[in-house]
C-alpha cells in the first residue's frame, strides 16, 4: 500500500512552491521598468508524476515574457523619451485563479496527512486492543 502521508507531503511541497510563484507574480504585476530593460518575468511551477507513482515533483519552472507591455506614462520616474515605461505581461485574474486552485489543492493534500494520520492511529489502538 503507498504511503498516504508521503504521497501527499508531495503533493504538498509542489502547492508550497505554486502558491510561492503565484504570490510572487501578483506582487510584481505592477512593478514598472524603463523601456530599455526587461520587464518582471511570471514564473509557472512545472510539477511532475514521480516515475515510482509516489507522489509528485517541481521538475521545474517556466517564465513568461520578458518583453512585457508598454505603457504609456510620461510623468512615471522611469519613463523614456516618449513618455512609456514597461510593465510584465501579468493577467490578475489568470493569477488569482491559480491561487485559489494552488491553496484548495495544499488544503486537500493538509488534510490527506491529517486522515492518514489518524486512520494509522486507529490501527495502532487496534493492535494494543
Amino acid at each position: 500500500m503507498p504511503d498516504a502521508i508521503g504521497i501527499a507531503g508531495t503533493a504538498l511541497t509542489v502547492h508550497r512552491k505554486w502558491l510561492d510563484a503565484v504570490s510572487d507574480n501578483l506582487a510584481n504585476a505592477n512593478t514598472a521598468t524603463a523601456t530599455s530593460g526587461e520587464a518582471f518575468r511570471a514564473r509557472y511551477i512545472v510539477a511532475q508524476a514521480s516515475g515510482d507513482q509516489q507522489g509528485v515533483f517541481v521538475s521545474g519552472a517556466e517564465f513568461g515574457s520578458a518583453e512585457g507591455r508598454i505603457v504609456h506614462e510620461p510623468n512615471h520616474p522611469l519613463a523614456d523619451a516618449e513618455g512609456n515605461v514597461r510593465y510584465p505581461d501579468i493577467d490578475m485574474a489568470e493569477q488569482m485563479g491559480a491561487l485559489i486552485m494552488a491553496q484548495r489543492g495544499y488544503q486537500v493534500n493538509a488534510a490527506v496527512v491529517d486522515r492518514a494520520k489518524e486512520t494509522y492511529q486507529a490501527a495502532l489502538q487496534i493492535g494494543r486492543n
